[in-house]
């Protein structure tokens, strides 16, 4: 079962450092959805391993949806199963404790966040310009998609 204290408590423990258990992918694209991906791991989404899944066993074993902004969202969002993170789409004023935001530039969406905090603004913990419970008012955006964590 999903638990939203725990994967914020996972975020903020790990938003300026790195868990060794995971392959760090600052310099292969980003490491934004592999950080988040953790965070829902270790809140208690199990791994889905099927062809189309979301997992992680190494670098060169894992789903594209654990490090992928779009492939993330689409498993999350598609996901009918009992295995993998699940997300319902959601508007911003919805949003609660480790509900998931991915950002869009104008041509792609191309960050993935974690929502940490709420209080009385919605502040977001992520990887790759490493930032521990800001304001989503720091980031720079066109617009947004938000996603929220099903409890299962």
């Amino acid at each position: 079962m999903f638990n939203r204290l725990k994967a914020v408590e996972y975020a903020l423990n790990w938003a300026l450092e790195r868990n060794d258990k995971f392959y760090d992918f600052s310099l292969l694209g980003g490491d934004c959805t592999n950080f988040v991906s953790q965070c829902m791991y270790y809140g208690g989404y199990l791994m889905n391993y099927s062809q189309y899944g979301w997992y992680y066993v190494d670098i060169n074993r894992r789903s594209p949806s654990w490090t992928g902004v779009n492939e993330f969202w689409d498993f999350a969002t598609k996901n009918q199963s009992n295995y993998g993170v699940k997300l319902v789409p959601c508007e911003l004023n919805e949003l609660e404790l480790a509900d998931v935001i991915q950002l869009y530039n104008g041509e792609r969406y191309y960050h993935t966040l974690i929502v940490t905090s709420l209080d009385g603004i919605i502040k977001v913990s992520a990887h790759n310009v490493d930032r521990k419970d800001v304001p989503l008012y720091y980031y720079n955006f066109e617009s947004l998609r938000c996603g929220k964590a099903v409890i299962y």
